[in-house]
């Protein structure tokens, strides 16, 4: 299992908010496929997965604004 944050999107950004899901619970995932969008006060964009596996939990729903850091779903073989 791996858990996918929400990754630092550049120095001065705090928090994110999700805009949209790629995939959903159960889906297949390849690594470096873009997993979900996410919007800062600088950027909106893709953020792909860093693994491979299946969409197990998705934890941030669309339209959740979040920290950095922060655990938004999980991918598992």
């Amino acid at each position: 299992m791996a858990d996918i944050t929400l990754p630092q999107l550049g120095e001065t950004v705090t928090e994110g908010t999700i805009t949209r899901w790629f995939k959903k619970v159960g889906d297949a995932v390849a690594a470096d496929e873009p997993l979900f969008e996410v919007s800062t006060d600088k950027v909106d964009t893709e953020v792909p997965s860093p693994v491979a596996g299946t969409l197990t939990e998705i934890r941030v729903k669309e339209g959740d604004t979040v920290p950095v850091g922060t655990v938004i779903a999980v991918v598992g073989a």
